[in-house]
């Protein structure tokens, strides 16, 4: 699915501009190191869990007092079910077999009924669902992510970009340089656990949601295996690089300060963007690899099996850096889309020009194009939406003027 998230097109304003700040130096708690600097994750939330209490923090505070997924009773299933199958019906025939069925159903069901009952009591620290959700949902499916799998999101106009960009650098160059200097905010916000936790509810106390998947949005990627993929993900203390790629090369370079956490200049992004623009223009012709992330997924570990004979440990480093960023940028700078139709094929799949440009088992990418146009791709296995649309709210709130603001004021 698509959706889009309103970047601001006023004018900078001492008030956002301040709000911004603001928001900024709350992200700037220090990351704890992890014990491990990577984890594989096989799908079960729990194998995982202790990481939430390592970090700690707002975002993971609710994480053993969260309630428990029921087991709906057979009648509530079948009391639900009804009244929304029998419109559907064609004849009175049909009406009284669906009803016949749901009153022999409890019966038949009732084994299977009970066998749910001891899962969710087995399963007393978590969702008697979510392995099954992640194994037999996602990570065992077989099917290329691309359209399967993987979402989108189409940002709106960022429109305090430059009504005509510099002459050395792309409207995409500039878009893309500052959403990544918002998401080193929100990449800090999570890390820390200074993120606050979500709730529903109009009355307070709210109901807190449980935060678990956040743990797979940063510094983390998908990996091709036989039979079922895993996850890899990585100690965001010890891997401060962003992925970019342009014209299907892959490049990286540190986009936070070691140790502190701290954004690096918007100007210092722009530059480094613009360095892997022209690099990609020279050196070898190679092969599109970014076209391997979109096949089947047996076919995706084949590959992977062949890279690493073929390039060794040399491939495996490579591989290694591409799976630990933070997050990738995909320049699209050979794609001026005006219309939605076409910007939503670039950012979802590629279309027929710019799909290799995308390492699709990437847990979030963040596309731009010549002409400013932006959204991202995101890798659905360990993190469903909820968490991702937060992510996109944040570093589209602050359009370009402001971040360029905020960033000469901090090197003032």
């Amino acid at each position: 699915s698509s959706s889009s998230s309103k970047a601001l097109s006023t004018p900078p304003s001492s008030s956002l501009s301040n709000s911004f700040a603001t928001t900024l130096l709350r992200a700037m708690s220090t990351i704890k190191p992890w014990s491990s600097p990577m984890v594989e994750s096989h799908g079960d939330y729990r194998a995982e869990a202790y990481l939430e209490d390592h970090i700690g923090g707002k975002l993971y505070e609710k994480q053993h007092s969260l309630p428990r997924l029921p087991v709906p009773s057979i009648s509530e299933t079948i009391s639900r079910f009804v009244p929304t199958a029998l419109p559907l019906a064609k004849s009175e025939e049909e009406k009284d077999t669906i009803i016949k069925a749901c009153e022999d159903f409890e019966s038949q069901a009732a084994e299977l009924q009970q066998r749910l009952l001891e899962r969710k009591e087995a399963n007393s620290d978590s969702s008697w669902l979510q392995l099954w959700w992640n194994t037999l949902g996602y990570l065992q499916v077989r099917d290329p992510l691309v359209v399967n799998v993987s979402y989108f999101f189409q940002f709106s106009d960022d429109g305090s970009l430059p009504q005509v960009p510099p002459s050395s650098k792309s409207l995409g160059v500039l878009r893309a340089a500052s959403l990544l200097y918002s998401a080193a905010g929100f990449r800090q916000l999570v890390a820390s656990g200074d993120l606050p936790h979500e709730a529903i509810g109009r009355k307070e106390p709210k109901t807190p949601l449980c935060s678990a998947a956040y743990k797979y949005m940063f510094n983390a990627c998908r990996v091709p295996r036989k039979g079922e993929d895993t996850y890899k993900i990585y100690d965001p203390a010890l891997n401060t690089h962003v992925v970019v790629a342009v014209n299907g090369k892959f490049y990286s370079f540190d986009f936070v300060e070691k140790g502190s956490g701290e954004v690096l200049p918007l100007e210092v992004l722009e530059d480094r963007l613009q360095q892997c623009v022209e690099m990609s223009k020279s050196g070898p012709s190679l092969p599109m690899l970014g076209y391997l992330t979109s096949d089947d997924r047996d076919i995706c570990a084949d590959a992977r099996a062949s890279l690493l004979r073929a390039g060794g440990s040399k491939m495996e480093e490579a591989l290694k850096v591409l799976e630990s960023g933070a997050l990738m940028i995909c320049l699209d700078e050979n794609e001026n889309p005006t219309s939605k139709k076409h910007a939503s094929e670039v950012f979802w799949t590629g279309g027929l020009s710019s799909g290799h440009n995308r390492w699709f088992d990437k847990s979030i990418q963040i596309i731009c194009t010549k002409n400013g146009k932006a959204g991202m791709n995101g890798e659905h296995s360990m993190m469903d939406g909820m968490p991702v649309v937060n992510f996109c709210d944040y570093v589209t709130k602050t359009p370009y003027a402001d971040v360029l603001a905020h960033s000469n004021s901090k090197a003032s």
